[in-house]
């Protein structure tokens, strides 16, 4: 019989994902909206728009956009804690699609086609790759730490650092103000530290904080969480908002939501060992999912560029 224990507070952690949903993709506009206010202030620097300094730290707006952000992660973090991560991450999607339609209304940015069927594609996608990604497994302490020390988990997290590391100190100062990929991996690439250390602060905060003394393991555990959990969100905190200095928010919350949830559920297949129940319907749906995400954010990536019109076809004056 299957234990259903883990979909105790499902209801509620839904409730909790789809508020969260609409508050997160608000933020990035509301930081966006801040930002563009002080450019007209005379924060940026006259020819580099995408350089200026951070006198969007004072602004208002910008503020009201951080403090969603933060609202949003707290929701978040209740919800993969309530409910199953294979039910709550799809909904971040309706995230993008609002904050696409609140862009175009407080921003005024305006996808072309390419970037509408990207962004619907990427969903798409995004979906089906999470309903069909393997289902977390680990219910106790004991076997997040067997994860955690797992020698493939361990050599993924350093091949994870070494690339975040060589992508902030030499590609972003290069590249990051031409190409929106070298923020959105950075960015992403951080979601291998956040959804797990949230995780696994789940289970680890009862025995730290229930009936008993705690060990000196599980306090260093909980402490290590905490602090790998704290340290990726301000990073990404900070990248965010150089990206959207730089780039259209529309464009990068799509592209960020696909490649931050795959990553996502990279590192957590690894870390539960999911991987060993999946089905061949679930990995052929994955691969599937994947290529269509694929194809998505090439389109995103191309509609940054491409100028579509749509023009009659002029035929000439016939002569009796």
């Amino acid at each position: 019989m299957a234990d259903n224990s883990g979909l105790t507070g499902a209801p509620l952690g839904i409730a909790i994902a789809v508020i969260s949903s609409f508050i997160n993709g608000s933020t990035f506009v509301l930081q966006k909206k801040g930002i563009l206010r002080s450019r007209d202030k005379g924060g940026a620097v006259r020819g580099h728009s995408c350089l200026a300094g951070c006198s969007y730290l004072t602004d208002v707006v910008w503020c009201s956009g951080t403090l969603c952000m933060i609202i949003g992660q707290v929701g978040n973090f209740l919800a993969y804690n309530l409910a199953p991560a294979v039910i709550v991450t799809p909904l971040g999607a309706l995230g993008v699609l609002f904050g696409a339609v609140l862009a175009s209304w407080i921003l005024e940015e305006r996808l072309n086609v390419l970037g509408k069927l990207g962004c619907i594609i990427c969903c798409c996608g995004s979906v089906v790759l999470i309903i069909h990604a393997p289902k977390a497994v680990a219910t106790s302490r004991q076997e997040l730490e067997d994860g955690l020390s797992d020698p493939v988990f361990v050599t993924y997290i350093l091949l994870v650092v070494l690339t975040l590391v060589a992508l902030i100190v030499w590609v972003a100062p290069a590249h990051g103000t031409s190409n929106i990929m070298v923020y959105v991996a950075i960015c992403s690439l951080l979601g291998s530290f956040t959804v797990p250390s949230s995780k696994g602060l789940g289970l680890v905060a009862p025995d730290v904080f229930g009936e008993g003394q705690s060990s000196v393991g599980t306090v260093a555990l909980f402490l290590g969480l905490l602090g790998a959990l704290a340290v990726s969100i301000l990073i990404q905190f900070f990248f965010i908002n150089k990206a959207l200095e730089c780039y259209s928010s529309n464009i990068f919350e799509a592209i960020y939501y696909v490649t931050f949830t795959s990553t996502v559920i990279f590192a957590s297949a690894l870390l539960f060992k999911e991987w060993m129940g999946l089905t061949v319907t679930d990995s052929f749906a994955m691969l599937c999912g994947l290529t269509t995400v694929c194809v998505g954010v090439i389109l995103l990536r191309i509609s940054q560029e491409a100028v579509i019109t749509w023009k009659e076809k002029k035929e000439g004056k016939k002569t009796d």
